[in-house]
């Protein structure tokens, strides 16, 4: 398998379909293209790898499947190495880490707006009522699945799943920018960050030299 994937310091849906290919197990290489970068260009206006993908990354290919979008690629793997490895098993915790995972793939607008992916950064930013409901709403869906499900471990569901593999990103992003939360938050935050695959993310994304100045701080809208 082979999983093309955007600059890790800023690309949250690169990291999404980078962690489902960790998770599922199965061995795959695994191809940067730095964003807006003249490789990117040129892949996606020649097609290639990128096609069909219209030049979204992440972008899996097994063999003479192609599969895009960070969700669509969870799935597929999923469905390859069993449903277990990804969601839970009981039904109603399944149910939820369902809905959450829909809810993270869907919406959240303001705060992906206001707060783009920046691993290295640390900085402050004025948030807009939108995104402080976004947040809200997030710390709330947090400590409903740590409450009812999370007591076998310490991520949202219990052990690592599709959910955090899904909000993965808006823990980078709450580090980035400084947002305050609650302990509960704070504890679920640090298991996430020092997982042994998002260090391993982490430090590739430090040791990158390309930068995106949109997404700099100073440069937040």
């Amino acid at each position: 398998m082979k999983l093309i994937i955007g600059n890790k310091n800023y690309s949250s849906w690169s990291l999404r379909g980078w962690l489902a290919a960790k998770q599922s197990g199965l061995s795959f290489e695994e191809l940067t293209v730095p964003l807006y970068g003249e490789d990117w260009e040129a892949m996606r206006r020649d097609g290639g790898e990128f096609q069909p993908s219209d030049g979204k990354v992440p972008v899996l290919w097994d063999g003479d499947v192609v599969v895009w979008d960070s969700l669509a690629i969870l799935e597929y793997l999923a469905d390859k190495v069993g449903r277990d490895r990804f969601w839970p098993k009981e039904d109603d915790a399944r149910g939820m880490a369902r809905a959450v995972v829909a809810e993270m793939h869907s919406s959240y607008l303001a705060l992906r707006r206001e707060c783009p992916m920046n691993i290295r950064a640390r900085t402050e930013v004025q948030l807009s009522e939108e995104c402080k409901h976004d947040i809200v709403r997030i710390l709330g869906l947090w400590a409903e699945a740590r409450a009812r499900f999370g007591k076998g471990g310490p991520f949202l569901f219990g052990t690592f799943s599709a959910a955090d593999i899904f909000y993965a990103p808006i823990v980078s992003r709450f580090l980035t920018y400084g947002i305050g939360v609650p302990g509960f938050a704070q504890a679920y935050m640090e298991a996430v960050w020092e997982h042994d695959w998002l260090q391993q993310w982490i430090e590739a994304a430090n040791q990158e030299e390309w930068t995106i100045s949109a997404y700099e701080p100073g440069s937040v809208k």
